[in-house]
C-alpha cells in the first residue's frame, strides 16, 4: 500500500479528469493537472508517463499496467476496461469509481469493505467476472487468505451464490453451528447475518445491505442511453486514438521513430 497522501492525489486526479473532460481534450488535461499535484507525491512522475503513453497510443491503462508498484491491478483494469474499442464501459464512471476507490484507499478501508466495493462495481456496470477478480487477488489491500479465497470466488461465481460464499467464511457461520472455522475467518458476525438474511434473493439487496452498514460509498452505475454530449466524448477520445496512430506511422515512413527523445537525461535524474 501507498502512503495516504499518494491515494488523496489520485483521487483528485480523477475527480479532476471527469469534471473537466467536457471542454478539453485528455492529453491537454494531463498535461495541466500535473501542475496542480502535489510534488512531494510520485503522482506527477506517473502523470508524465501516462502522458507519454496517451500521446503514442492513446490510453492509459498500458502505463498503468507498466507502473504496478503505484496502480493497483484494479485500478488499471477499469481504465482498461473503459478504452476497450468494442466496450460499452463510460469513461466518465470509470474515473468516478476510480476516485471513490482512492478515497476508499486514503482513509483506510477494510479490506471486507473494499472487497464488496469492487465486487459491486464490476457487476452493476456488467463488467468481465473472471479479470475483475483476478485483478482484485492481486490487489495489496488483500493479504494471502483474502487473496486465496478470492481466487476461489473467481471459480465458482455463478456456480455459488455469492451471499453463500461470505456466509460460509463468516463468524456467524461458526456461531451458529458451533464448529472450530476449518478456514480463516475473512468476514465477521454482522456480514455473516447479512450474507444469511440475503441469500437467494437479488444480489442488489446483499450489496445494499453491505454498503450501508460498512459505509463505503455508493458505487456509481451504468448509465444506459448516451446523450449527444456522452457520444461527442467518446468521438472525440476517438480521434485522439486515430491521431496518435497516425503520427505514429508518418514517423516511421520518414525514417523511422527516434526513441532518444524519450531517454531520461542525467540533469533530470539528479
Amino acid at each position: 500500500m501507498l502512503p495516504r497522501e499518494e491515494y488523496v492525489e489520485q483521487a483528485y486526479l480523477f475527480k479532476t479528469l471527469r469534471a473537466r473532460m467536457e471542454t478539453t481534450a485528455t492529453q491537454e488535461l494531463m498535461r495541466s493537472i500535473r501542475h496542480e499535484i502535489l510534488a512531494s507525491t510520485q503522482l506527477p512522475m506517473a502523470m508524465e508517463f501516462m502522458y507519454m503513453e496517451l500521446k503514442h497510443s492513446g490510453g492509459m491503462a498500458p502505463a498503468m499496467a507498466k507502473m504496478s508498484h503505484y496502480f493497483a491491478p484494479f485500478q488499471t483494469y477499469l481504465m482498461a476496461e473503459a478504452e476497450r474499442d468494442d466496450g460499452k464501459f463510460d469513461f466518465q464512471t470509470a474515473l468516478e469509481i476510480l476516485e471513490k476507490e482512492a478515497v476508499c484507499r486514503a482513509n483506510g478501508l477494510s479490506p471486507t469493505g473494499m472487497f464488496m466495493y469492487q465486487l459491486e462495481a464490476v457487476s452493476r456496470n456488467r463488467l468481465r467476472y473472471d479479470q475483475a477478480l483476478k485483478a482484485m487477488a492481486d490487489d495489496p489491500v488483500y493479504d494471502e487468505n483474502w487473496r486465496q479465497w478470492i481466487l476461489i470466488v473467481r471459480g465458482q461465481l455463478g456456480i455459488i451464490d455469492i451471499a453463500d460464499l461470505i456466509y460460509v467464511r463468516s463468524e456467524y457461520f461458526c456461531i451458529r453451528t458451533k464448529k472450530p472455522p476449518e478456514k480463516p475467518i475473512l468476514f465477521g458476525e454482522k456480514e455473516g447475518r447479512i450474507a444469511l438474511a440475503t441469500r437467494k434473493k437479488d444480489p442488489t439487496y446483499l450489496f445494499s445491505a453491505f454498503q450501508r452498514h460498512l459505509d463505503y460509498p455508493e458505487v456509481p452505475r451504468r448509465k444506459y442511453g448516451e446523450s449527444e454530449e456522452q457520444t461527442l466524448k467518446k468521438l472525440q477520445r476517438t480521434v485522439e486514438k486515430l491521431e496518435s496512430r497516425v503520427k505514429f506511422l508518418e514517423d516511421e515512413l520518414r525514417g523511422g521513430i527516434d526513441i532518444t527523445k524519450f531517454y531520461v537525461k542525467e540533469s533530470e535524474k539528479r
